[in-house]
């Protein structure tokens, strides 16, 4: 079951509940937040659903949008479901946060909420702005972390160490292609190098093993012997012995 529900009314913060739920869901797992709209799969019964997760949930959030108070039919009819899930969480202990969506919208007033409501305008609020939703996002986690244990438990939970063999690396500011495989076939634009077991070279230039070669004053030969030129800001050479031997030895 769910650590939060999120209370929301549609085309009143619809909008904001959702930004909350994707950010709980990056941060704390997919199934860790209720949305009405997400989580009640088709064809189930959504009263039993609704209140069920209400009663279940460890926090609610009751979004309160710009014109949540315009809803005043609404909020007094026992039957609307905004009303119901926040009677609910009271009667059931559940911890209810007033988010506030945007800059515009004000804290509750008690005169202007029916009775049964009238305790949110008591409550602490957050505030989420759309124009700061990075920042507000994280600290309404935050509260959200700190208000429910198990969640802060389960972000701060140590990662468990790799199993024996496995391989685990990263890569960072990367401007071009990054592979990370154990088998890997296909093109991906640049250059690849596996299992290489003799001399590799990659950009311009030639390369040349254990063979005569002469480039333009130089001349190189012997056992072992390996020049590459190219565009390596100079050459690089290795040699072991000298064949001391003719060109044409083995004829």
């Amino acid at each position: 079951m769910p650590d939060v529900f999120i209370n929301y009314r549609t085309g009143d913060g619809n909008d904001i509940a959702a930004l909350i739920d994707n950010e709980l869901a990056n941060r704390f797992g997919k199934d860790r937040a209720f949305r009405a709209s997400r989580s009640i799969l088709p064809g189930s019964t959504y009263p039993d659903a609704l209140l069920t997760n209400v009663r279940r949930s460890a926090l609610v959030l009751a979004v309160i949008g710009a014109d949540w108070l315009n809803f005043q039919s609404r909020l007094r009819d026992p039957e609307d479901w905004v009303r119901k899930e926040i009677v609910e969480a009271f009667a059931c202990g559940v911890p209810v946060v007033p988010v506030l969506a945007g800059r515009g919208t004000e804290r509750l007033r008690k005169e202007r909420l029916p009775d049964e409501l009238a305790r949110l305008a008591e409550l602490q609020s957050v505030r989420l702005d759309t124009q700061n939703a990075e920042a507000d996002l994280k600290r309404l986690g935050d509260l959200v972390a700190e208000m429910v244990p198990e969640l802060y438990d389960l972000e701060h939970a140590e990662v468990p160490a790799p199993d024996h063999g496995s391989v685990s690396n990263s890569a960072g500011a990367v401007s071009g292609t990054a592979v990370q495989s154990r088998d890997f076939t296909g093109d991906v634009g640049n250059t690849v190098i596996k299992g290489a077991t003799g001399p590799v070279h990659s950009g311009q230039g030639n390369i040349y093993q254990n063979s005569r070669h002469v480039s333009g004053d130089r001349h190189y030969s012997g056992d072992g012997m390996t020049n590459i030129e190219g565009d390596q800001h100079g050459d690089i050479r290795h040699r072991f012995g000298d064949s001391g031997q003719p060109e044409d030895n083995g004829r």
